[in-house]
């Protein structure tokens, strides 16, 4: 099994060259996925993607909307990921795993879902979650940990 863990760019500030540089390392993360899949090795993506893939992936839209990692572009880029095979372990239960430091969001719950585990074909999900209680602690990150159990499937 391969495990690759990422960190993609923020985007920010949007319009201008971090925007871009993020579309750009995007499109070449698209390419390299669909290499590992087709590779047929089992393959774990997992990292801060810096996308929020959908609105119900955020406390409110309205006070990110102008955000790079609520755009469609960056949005289109994580879907294409998904329609290309890979699955989101974090999905169905739509954790937060980002609380910006600002305006209190940790203690308003005010979070974002911008880290994300995918997973390709041969790849069996036991168990997931965000260990939230961390994102709690004294000097803590803005991120909290996501986490996988994870196996191959028998070829």
């Amino acid at each position: 099994m391969l495990i690759g863990c990422l960190y993609a760019p923020n985007g920010n500030p949007r319009p201008g060259p971090k925007f871009e540089a993020k579309l750009e390392w995007m499109t070449r993360l698209d390419a390299h996925a669909r290499s590992l899949l087709a590779s047929g090795v089992p393959v774990a993506l997992l990292g801060d993607y810096n996308v929020v893939p959908t609105d119900a992936d955020i406390y409110r839209v309205r006070a990110w909307k102008e955000n790079a990692l609520l755009q469609p572009e960056p949005r289109a880029a994580f879907a294409a990921l998904l329609a290309m095979g890979w699955r989101d372990a974090l999905g169905d239960s739509r954790p937060w795993t980002f609380w910006d430091y600002k305006r209190d969001a940790w203690a308003r719950d005010s979070g974002l879902r911008i880290d994300h585990i995918l997973l390709g074909p041969g790849v069996r999900l036991q168990d997931c979650g965000v260990d939230r209680a961390v994102r709690g602690e004294e000097g803590a990150s803005d991120h909290a940990p996501a986490w996988a159990i994870i196996s191959a499937t028998a070829p």
